[in-house]
């Protein structure tokens, strides 16, 4: 702002501490405004959580941590419509480790949720089952296939010494359900 004003004021200190105030003034307010305006989108949003869940006619969870927060709140704006394998498909995938692949079993009125990208159970699986059962036709059953790593499969691949030395957390799948 000093680029502004007259060159004599260059050497004024009280210009200058009334230029430097207003310079932190006018970062608070952008940085205001950018939090602001990041509540306006779920994925962004902290603070504004709340309104949201609100809004979805979700119950309030502010002892959720806000990524599984921010889970429900898009999967709820997913889960609209009719109940098609895509908009099951994608409630899911508004989850975490929420990769999945929905197949239909019309005769036996069931569908299965078969989750490709993790081991075992994802995280906040209890909400998604909740947020897929709220878009399907209480009619329908729905099934979960998870997939797991055998023992013997794990032979196959490495000695026990080399399992005693990696974390659980160091595995990739390996195996398709």
């Amino acid at each position: 702002m000093a680029g502004y004003l007259p060159r004599y004021y260059e050497t004024s200190r009280i210009i200058r501490s009334v230029l430097q105030t207003e310079g932190e003034e006018f970062d608070l307010v952008r940085e205001t405004l950018a939090d602001t305006l990041n509540q306006c989108f779920v994925r962004t949003s902290t603070w504004g959580l709340d309104v949201w869940e609100d809004e979805l006619g979700l119950p309030p969870a502010p002892d959720q941590p806000v990524g599984e927060r921010r889970d429900k709140i898009v999967s709820r704006l997913r889960g609209v419509g009719t109940a098609t394998i895509r908009v099951v498909r994608d409630v899911a995938e508004s989850y975490d480790y929420g990769d999945v692949e929905v197949m239909e079993d019309a005769p036996a009125y069931t569908v299965v949720v078969r989750f490709i990208d993790t081991l075992g159970a994802p995280p906040n699986i209890h909400d998604l089952k909740a947020a897929v059962r709220a878009v399907l036709p209480a009619h329908l059953q729905v099934e979960y296939a998870y997939k797991y790593l055998l023992v013997n499969q794990l032979h196959d691949t490495m000695t026990i010494d080399t399992l005693q030395t990696r974390k659980l957390t160091d595995f990739a799948p390996i195996v398709p359900v």
